[in-house]
């Protein structure tokens, strides 16, 4: 990925209050065409730097974070900075990340998002939960923080989705410097997280009642998880998976479940294409094994799952954003395997970081770049 720009910034800086500046929605181009539907891909919002997650409220409001420590609400064309984050370390792929309303917020209000905290020398992945106020959070809560601070920049995961029974899920890097981190069920890092809204361990987690687990992990052995779902239909959760050189993954996600990195890895050494050399081999028993890798690199980040009457030919399709490959793979799933793939985008928006659907069914895409933008893609007429 690439580095930001940025270094460490204080609480003070982030961010400047209540600025807004217009952006008004612009067709980039017009009836593109796929192998089942059609589409407009169209410029809602520019002037983005390094954009991470987007969010949609149910008023039809969109929020946007940027890595570097902004949040945006976008409405009607009107792009706001919002103030009243907490002090976030931003550097390398740390920063402001995630960002997820709670599924009943007409009842709550409460928005839930990801950061990395701490200083220069060492920052975990956290969770936090606050509510809006005009331009301003208010109300901020800290729920949860990996318990294993670790030097700054790599592999903070950071997705979160809301499961039907209530609980979340967080994903958790394995931040890169120590990857064995991964298979340590005491380590949160190379994990998914489960938690209650509040923050709180539930109490049926599959390791709940281990003394050799932490109690949070919810499955592991995984590198650096930046797509995650629930289909609607299943209720599966579905994940995409950096992997080192090669060895992007979709995964089905098992509680309890043991992904295998980096002792199992598809993928290969950046500096030698040799076998990964913590890795000992490229399968084994006990650990759960990918449902398809993505070849040639793909670099996931973000995923969305097609669902509603705007694409219907695209019902149920998983859509894996990539960033180094600058395009969206749109999967059709079967039984659990995938058995298609069409390329989407490529190249039309730069690296690409979210892929998120909206309730109208609309699919929103943030670029990842210095001068990024949120593109939605709509039917053709």
């Amino acid at each position: 990925m690439k580095p930001s720009r940025s270094l460490l910034l204080a609480a003070a800086l982030l961010p400047a209050i209540g600025l807004s500046t217009t952006a008004s929605a612009e067709t980039v181009e017009a009836d593109i065409g796929s192998e089942y539907e059609s589409f407009n891909l169209v410029r809602v919002a520019d002037g983005i730097s390094h954009g991470w997650a987007v969010g949609f409220l149910p008023d039809g409001r969109v929020l946007v974070t940027e890595r570097a420590g902004a949040l945006y609400l976008i409405e009607n064309g009107n792009k706001t900075e919002l103030d009243g984050l907490p002090s976030i370390a931003v550097q390398g792929q740390g920063g402001l990340l995630d960002v997820v309303p709670h599924p009943d917020y007409d009842d709550n209000g409460w928005i839930y998002f990801t950061y990395s905290k701490g200083d220069s020398d060492s920052t975990v992945p956290a969770l936090a939960r606050a509510r809006i106020d005009g331009d301003s959070l208010v109300d901020m809560e800290e729920l949860f923080e990996s318990n294993t601070p670790t030097s700054p920049g790599r592999h903070y995961g950071s997705r979160i989705v809301f499961l039907e029974d209530g609980t979340l899920l967080m994903t958790i890097g394995d931040r890169g410097a120590e990857p064995p981190r991964a298979q340590d069920p005491m380590d949160h890092s190379g994990s998914i997280v489960r938690l209650t809204t509040d923050g709180d361990v539930p109490d049926n987690n599959p390791f709940v009642d281990s003394e050799e687990h932490a109690p949070e992990i919810f499955s592991y052995g995984h590198r650096n998880i930046q797509g995650m779902i629930v289909h609607p239909d299943s209720l599966q959760v579905w994940v995409t998976e950096h992997g080192p050189r090669g060895g992007d993954e979709l995964n089905l996600i098992e509680a309890g479940g043991n992904y295998g990195w980096p002792t199992v890895t598809l993928g290969r050494d950046y500096r030698t294409e040799d076998d990964f050399p913590d890795a000992e081999a490229r399968r084994m028993d006990g650990m759960v094994d990918p449902v398809f890798e993505f070849l040639p690199t793909l670099a996931p980040s973000g995923l969305a799952v097609v669902n509603g009457d705007a694409f219907p030919a695209w019902e149920g399709n998983l859509l894996a954003g990539g960033l180094r490959a600058q395009r969206i793979l749109r999967l059709t799933i079967e039984d659990n395997h995938v058995v298609h793939a069409e390329e989407l985008l490529h190249g039309k928006v730069g690296r690409i970081r979210d892929v998120r659907q909206a309730p109208d069914g609309h699919i929103y895409v943030l670029s990842d770049e210095s001068d990024g933008a949120l593109y939605r893609m709509e039917p053709a007429d």
